[in-house]
């Protein structure tokens, strides 16, 4: 298999995969508003609101009851299914009631809300462990691959990048599906967000202590930290940190969906994933930089998972930063922290600009998968009406998995959904490229997760 070596100022690394895969697009970046801004650690908050169902899977149970006392880090949810997490305060307090969120997803949820009271840790010192140096990569094989996965599965994780699978699922030893590689993943590639790449320059040791242990759980024979070549100091920064250790950095080009995990494996690996089939069906993990860092928190320091980093970015905040903060925050915090909106802010969406949701419920609470708050203004946000289909094809080209976006939008907006069925409209991940490039304005990923929700509602019947 031919291989291809990536040379540059970083050394040299090789992996089987040409560093890139079919179709994708190129959009601006515009990484410029927060990628400078090194992480801030927000002070705790008055109260926190934390979602039973912060992940995919089954929702946790509550095992607190209002005016209960609870400390910090303490669990206030089970994950009692075999694919759910379960849910620690990042706060101590007092528990207020059992209420209803709505996410931007328009999910309604059953959340926990919690008062601040008493002593509090201090986020700066958690920030602190998580910049460490010290991670004990010695002590790793001390730890079984059972307990590495019962650890993080105490520990609540799920996938950072914000997926939000939960992660004990992915490391649990399977005889089943054997696993020759984990790919950590830190291309990052939606516009906007900076969160990894911050994560990756100030914390690359608690990224590689992760990787290792992850590793291990899965039996990985090779480990690689994925980055796109846009954030040479990340790489630069994960280089050292992996020196004497058995994980490699490969580099990749800067496209996107580059992150979406079909995408990396055939970009690193040169391996395809089966269409409606899993990375683990060729022999791969994937897990995301941050996770990896939760991870070495959950095992070697005993820690859960109660705190992450947030981008708030765009034309539209008045001060762009990464924020390492409480899950359970609301949002609308966060803007304050960063000095409000601009005046010409015009959309909030929680995520990028790419996949994110909009929202304008400024009470919304972060959540474990809350990579971002991309602030738009009306010049960054304004289009052109939608017209008919030209049938230029460029979605197609640009679909990098390989569909034909205008036909499974048509059988969404006419409700046929045997032929959006047909036309595999469940192996969409929403990555917007279709979008992004039609010339007609159509609105084609909307339609598209309109589409899958009809052919869900439809089985179900």
């Amino acid at each position: 298999m031919e291989r291809l070596e990536i040379m540059g100022i970083f050394g040299s690394k090789e992996f089987p995969g040409t560093g890139s895969f079919p179709h994708g697009i190129h959009p601006p970046g515009n990484k410029f508003y927060s990628a400078g801004a090194q992480v801030e650690v927000i002070t705790v908050p008055d109260k926190v609101v934390l979602p039973l169902l912060q992940h995919i899977g089954a929702p946790c149970e509550p095992v607190v009851k209002p005016r209960q006392t609870v400390a910090c880090g303490e669990m206030v949810g089970e994950g009692q299914a075999f694919v759910s997490a379960s849910l620690h305060t990042p706060v101590a307090g007092k528990v207020k009631k059992i209420g209803v969120v709505t996410l931007p997803n328009g999910r309604h949820l059953p959340a926990i809300e919690i008062k601040t009271e008493g002593e509090q840790q201090p986020c700066n010192e958690l920030w602190e462990e998580m910049t460490s140096t010290d991670w004990s990569l010695s002590t790793i094989p001390d730890y079984s691959p059972d307990e590495i996965a019962r650890l993080i599965h105490a520990a609540g994780i799920v996938g950072l990048g914000g997926a939000a699978f939960p992660t004990h699922v992915k490391v649990m030893p399977n005889d089943k599906r054997l696993i020759d590689s984990l790919l950590v993943n830190g291309c990052e590639c939606e516009p906007y967000l900076t969160c990894d790449y911050r994560l990756m320059k100030e914390a690359p040791h608690a990224i590689v202590a992760g990787a290792l242990l992850a590793g291990r759980a899965v039996s990985a024979k090779e480990i690689f930290i994925c980055i796109e070549d846009n954030k040479p100091e990340a790489i630069e920064a994960l280089e050292l940190a992996t020196r004497n250790t058995v994980v490699q950095v490969a580099v990749v080009r800067t496209k996107y969906p580059q992150g979406s995990e079909k995408q990396l494996v055939k970009a690193v690996l040169n391996l395809d994933v089966p269409l409606g089939g899993l990375p683990s069906d060729v022999g791969v993990a994937l897990s995301n930089v941050g996770t990896m860092a939760a991870v070495a928190r959950a095992v070697i320091k005993k820690g859960p998972l109660t705190h992450r980093i947030v981008s708030v970015t765009g034309g539209g905040i008045v001060t762009p930063k990464n924020i390492f903060t409480p899950i359970g925050i609301s949002m609308g915090e966060l803007i304050d922290f960063c000095g409000g909106l601009t005046e010409d802010a015009a959309r909030i969406i929680a995520g990028g600009p790419m996949m994110g949701f909009a929202f304008s419920d400024l009470t919304t609470p972060v959540t474990k998968g809350t990579s971002g708050i991309t602030i738009l203004t009306h010049a960054e946000t304004a289009s052109g009406e939608e017209t008919a289909c030209v049938r230029c094809g460029r979605c197609v080209e640009a679909c990098p998995m390989n569909l034909v976006p205008t036909r499974l939008a048509m059988a969404a907006r006419y409700k046929n959904t045997a032929l959006a069925r047909q036309y595999n409209i469940n192996a969409c991940f929403e990555c917007g490229s279709c979008t992004y490039v039609c010339p007609a304005n159509i609105k084609l990923v909307q339609l598209i997760r309109t589409g899958k929700a009809q052919v869900a509602a439809a089985m179900k019947r």
